[in-house]
């Protein structure tokens, strides 16, 4: 118990003292996980919003795919880029495999469906509370998307906060494609696991502070803009 509660001394100490190997850590998570989910927005949210207005034989399909791939394991994306990005692999002459690029590929394959399936069940409800009033100004079904993304746009960032929280805390995915390389790839998650491996507990606890942190951040933001859509919605 002493042992612990001077780790846990120890890993304040870090966070507070500004430790470079630490912060440089931390960085790097946040630029893969942002950039992830940037991108992961761009895919997910016009194609949420595409689903839920657009009627087309196969939808269905689409949408119970979209959703399955919600629970997609992260060691298979992580194989199936690995896979991709290998020197065998269709993308290999890239040379991205072991660099934060592949896992950012990764965590977008991860992250995308999430986004996109969340959006599509908030653009659905918009669309069947808004249907008569955008008929009647003359916007088709595909062109009432920017409108509708705009209108919900409070509750569509709970989708994308989601997918952050989903993309920060991955560490199967990452650790195949990127290769926990010190100082290249290494990121929360993977320095989690190998410092704690290594009785490093110090730096593993510092870590883990900081991403309970950004976890609890993320889920308070969610809670208040859904507030604030509701909120909203009521005025």
């Amino acid at each position: 118990m002493q042992d612990f509660a001077s780790s846990l001394h120890s890993s304040f100490g870090m966070i507070l003292s500004g430790d470079a190997q630490l912060w440089a850590i931390v960085l790097l998570s946040l630029r893969v996980s942002l950039t992830a989910v940037m991108i992961a927005s761009v895919i997910g949210l016009p194609l949420g919003a595409f689903l839920a207005v657009s009627r087309f034989r196969g939808r269905q399909i689409l949408v119970v795919m979209i959703n399955a791939l919600m629970g997609l394991p992260p060691v298979v994306v992580g194989l199936l880029v690995y896979l991709m990005l290998s020197n065998s692999g269709p993308l290999g002459v890239l040379q991205l495999l072991y660099t934060p690029t592949a896992m950012i590929i990764a965590q977008v394959v991860l992250i995308t469906p999430i986004i996109a399936a969340l959006s599509r069940q908030i653009i659905q409800v918009l669309d069947a509370e808004y249907d008569e009033q955008l008929r009647s100004i003359g916007l088709s079904r595909l062109g009432s998307i920017p409108v509708l993304l705009w209108d919900g746009r409070y509750n569509l960032l709970t989708a994308v906060l989601a997918g952050f929280g989903r993309a920060i805390a991955e560490v199967g995915a990452v650790i195949i494609v990127g290769g926990n390389i010190n100082h290249v790839t290494r990121v929360m998650t993977t320095s989690i696991a190998l410092e704690t491996s290594k009785g490093n507990l110090e730096l593993a606890l510092a870590l883990g502070v900081i991403l309970l942190l950004l976890a609890l951040i993320v889920n308070a933001a969610v809670s208040f803009i859904g507030q604030g859509a509701r909120q909203t919605a009521y005025a």
